[in-house]
């Protein structure tokens, strides 16, 4: 039987001659990363995985330039009818986090998921509003999309981050019933609308009384979470809230 120290340099010598040959390189930046390198980001570009903020609104996450408790859609009586009550997010949405999600929604590069939803877990610990969860639900996609696709981007990220945080994960009870159009160059009222209906809970006993958390990649205007709040609440949830990984400004 080979030493223990010798089978060790034989597999950091096999990984360093993989690296050589087949080169992995920075989902942000394309420069080469070192053969030791597990993340799919150099260090630089994954310490630019900024948090939201300093300040951000108390309801929805986005970042306030200006200060202030509440960003204009969600200030006083507005915040009151949303069905998602809180949205957090691991980190900005920029030039760093940027080649992940489209890699892992548009270049079919599933293998960046899991560590997206271990970099999620990892700041989890920072959101107190958000400890109560005792159920966790990614956003689903239209079987269309999905047989497009080949996976649920927001469901590689949710089995990731439960695993690390042992959170129970529901995959099935949440299910889109529309084939929505993208909502990539819709403005904040056609977002809205072509949510509407969107979503439905075809198990509504596992959901009901549960204090939810819809992980989903991207929060931008909220209001595909917030979809997904409305169908959840309906169904008998007893609070519905969000995690995405990164967060649009």
């Amino acid at each position: 039987m080979l030493p223990f120290n010798f089978k060790t340099k034989m597999l950091q010598a096999g990984k360093y001659v993989l690296h050589i040959l087949f080169p992995r390189t920075c989902f942000s930046c394309n420069k080469d990363l070192p053969y030791d390198r597990k993340g799919p980001l150099c260090a630089s570009c994954e310490d630019g995985l900024t948090l939201p903020g300093p300040l951000i609104c108390q309801r929805c996450g986005v970042v306030l330039k200006s200060g202030g408790a509440h960003c204009f859609h969600c200030r006083a009586s507005k915040g009151e009818k949303f069905k998602c009550k809180i949205i957090r997010s691991a980190c900005n949405y920029n030039q760093f986090s940027q080649g992940l999600i489209h890699a892992l929604k548009y270049q079919g590069v599933d293998y960046v998921a899991p560590y997206m939803g271990e970099f999620m877990a990892s700041r989890f610990s920072l959101f107190a509003e958000l400890a109560d969860v005792n159920l966790v639900i990614p956003v689903p996609l239209h079987k269309t999309r999905l047989k497009k696709r080949g996976y649920n981007q927001s469901e590689l990220i949710a089995r990731a981050f439960c695993k690390k945080t042992n959170f129970p994960c529901n995959f099935t009870s949440l299910v889109r019933v529309r084939d929505t159009d993208s909502q990539t160059k819709l403005g904040r009222k056609e977002r809205i609308a072509n949510m509407n209906g969107a979503f439905a809970v075809k198990n509504a006993p596992s959901v009901k009384g549960k204090v939810i958390l819809l992980i989903d990649d991207v929060a931008t205007t909220g209001s595909t979470l917030e979809a997904c709040a409305q169908a959840l609440r309906q169904a008998g949830a007893k609070r519905v809230m969000a995690y995405t990984f990164a967060r649009e400004s």
